[in-house]
């Protein structure tokens, strides 16, 4: 038996006699071991006044903004600033380099605000709205930039597969929002979710799942089951994989287009050969030309290139500034009209004859 562990001893009496290991032989029990009231996994609330002594030194994130947002975030940035000096944070807005900065200061109270401070600028970045960014300060709530392009190659699959994910008017994505807690905004090559830590990674694999051409309905009838087993007590503490579908993957062949092949037509002569390069060089007179000639050759024929090229670009320039084609237009005009009228204006003699062949065929009949 270890030597820390608590013994039993048996005595003479028969009486079972425990003794203290050396461990807790003189650790005396504190009023917070047996008290139920006490949550001992909560994290306490930092507040101002409890960091003692002011950062060392100053730290700092900048990140770049597109073109597109520079009037929203100039619009907000003022209510940005106000919320981040609530905890000490100074804010910088560069509209010439297109950049947000946040650095600490003496006044910061809090040393991981400027990490939240940093995800507020790259959110904002990203097309989330002021108010949703704001929401990553508070303690408990985070965030997850996640980058989709490189799922998939093709473009035109990954915007249908984005789409998908979105869904129509935007309902898929409400209810994976739903289900997951989470604030989630599809922005360009990025999908950017708020909440907390435990939700943000279920919705981040509903995400992966949706690029990754699973279809996201599978992963919402998942989330729905699991929230339903929740509620019910009994079910909490055991196994739900009997109550979880299991889906298999099948890949559906495609079947490949076969092109017919032109069937060649049968000649009892084999083919002609083809000349060598030397018969080339020698009918066009290069194969007797020095090393020289053949030089000052190649030249012209780049200049010749060159001077091809420049001239079909000119062409191109010069038809911005030529006139459009008024009288093609006007002629076409006229040729509509002209056919316009010809299909309005009854003919008398042809409708005449109609009706005398169907009296015809009546008769006969």
């Amino acid at each position: 038996m270890n030597i820390e562990e608590d013994q039993k001893i048996i005595t003479e009496d028969g009486q079972i006699q425990e003794t203290k290991s050396k461990k807790s032989k003189y650790r005396k029990d504190k009023p917070w071991d047996n008290d139920p009231t006490i949550d001992k996994w909560k994290i306490p609330e930092f507040k101002p006044g409890d960091m003692k002594h002011p950062l060392l030194e100053e730290s700092s994130f900048a990140t770049l903004f597109p073109q597109y947002r520079e009037k929203y975030i100039k619009e907000v940035w003022g209510f940005v600033k106000k919320r981040l000096s609530e905890f000490g944070i100074k804010a910088e807005l560069n509209l010439i380099e297109g950049s947000m900065t946040v650095r600490t200061t003496n006044k910061t109270w809090d040393p991981y605000i400027i990490i939240k401070a940093r995800d507020v600028i790259k959110l904002l970045a990203r097309s989330v709205p002021v108010q949703q960014a704001c929401r990553v300060l508070e303690d408990g709530v985070f965030c997850d930039i996640i980058k989709i392009r490189g799922y998939v190659r093709n473009k035109e699959r990954f915007v249908k597969r984005r789409q998908r994910l979105i869904g129509p008017n935007g309902n898929t994505l409400k209810a994976i929002e739903l289900l997951t807690n989470c604030y989630i905004l599809v922005q360009g090559n990025t999908v950017s979710v708020i909440g907390d830590f435990r939700d943000i990674k279920i919705a981040r694999k509903v995400i992966i799942d949706t690029m990754r051409n699973i279809h996201p309905i599978y992963n919402i009838k998942e989330l729905m089951i699991r929230r339903e087993l929740m509620k019910d007590e009994k079910m909490k503490n055991e196994n739900w994989d009997r109550f979880l579908p299991q889906f298999k993957k099948i890949n559906v062949k495609r079947k490949k287009v076969v092109k017919p092949k032109e069937k060649k037509e049968y000649s009892p002569f084999p083919p002609e050969q083809l000349p060598r390069k030397e018969d080339i060089m020698m009918e066009t007179g290069e194969y007797f030309m020095t090393e020289k000639e053949k030089e000052k050759k190649q030249e012209e024929q780049k200049v010749q290139r060159r001077e091809a090229k420049a001239k079909a670009k000119e062409e191109q320039r010069m038809k911005a500034y030529e006139e459009p084609g008024v009288e093609a237009e006007i002629k076409k005009e006229e040729k509509r009209e002209k056919e316009g009228k010809r299909n309005n204006e009854v003919n008398i003699d042809e409708l005449k004859k109609k009706f005398i062949k169907n009296d015809i065929k009546k008769v006969k009949l």
